[in-house]
């Protein structure tokens, strides 16, 4: 058994250690707290900071003569119509405009097919055509969609339709990307309907006819 003086002296320097590590660990504590409030002293807050307004797209306002209601033509594609028919240049905004007139006002049948039906248009306008390009259904060459313009009497290859050609008169494109495009086709095959307007795939457009003045 140890003395008690020595036990006593090695009491007193264990609560001397004890009370050291105390020490400095409240030293330690009291650093990190006064950082921290240094840290959020020097953080200031923008409370006047607004985000940017998201603009929303203004309504389309169509022209009064495309303000009916039509069973040839989706609603949804009036927009495109109408500005084709307002933002192209002068003959073609002709052919667009006597179109809309007999599909959608007059709902004109006319004899014969596609054709027949596209040629009275131009006739009407008062314009005419020059062939702008020329290929063949099964061979081409095929036009890029960027060689194409509104007012355009485009011959092309119908694929929803067992792949037949078909004629119609180039409105705009739907989505360009995916050669979709707004397009006024005519049945004509006796159905004694009016012109529709539809969309069409123009992945393989083999002739172009284009109006002039």
């Amino acid at each position: 058994m140890l003395p008690l003086r020595t036990l006593m002296s090695s009491i007193t320097a264990s609560c001397s250690l004890l009370f050291s590590f105390s020490l400095i660990g409240q030293a330690h504590a009291d650093s990190m707290s006064a950082l921290i409030a240094q840290k959020s002293a020097q953080t200031t807050v923008n409370t006047a900071y607004r985000y940017p307004k998201v603009e929303k797209p203004s309504p389309t306002v169509l022209p009064a003569f495309l303000s009916g209601s039509y069973d040839n033509v989706d609603s949804e594609h009036l927009p495109l119509l109408s500005s084709a028919e307002s933002q192209s240049g002068m003959a073609a905004s002709e052919v667009i405009s006597t179109a809309r007139k007999m599909a959608l006002n007059e709902r004109a049948i006319i004899q014969g097919s596609c054709w027949d039906y596209l040629d009275a248009v131009f006739k009407r306008a008062g314009v005419t055509r020059d062939i702008i390009h020329k290929g063949t259904y099964g061979q081409g060459p095929y036009v890029s969609s960027d060689e194409i313009k509104v007012g355009d009497w485009l011959y092309y290859i119908n694929h929803g339709y067992h792949g037949v050609e078909h004629s119609g008169l180039f409105v705009g494109w739907v989505d360009e990307y995916e050669q979709q495009a707004l397009m006024l086709s005519y049945a004509g095959e006796d159905r004694r309907e009016p012109a529709r307007y539809r969309v069409y795939d123009l992945s393989n457009v083999y002739q172009v006819m284009r109006p002039s003045i």
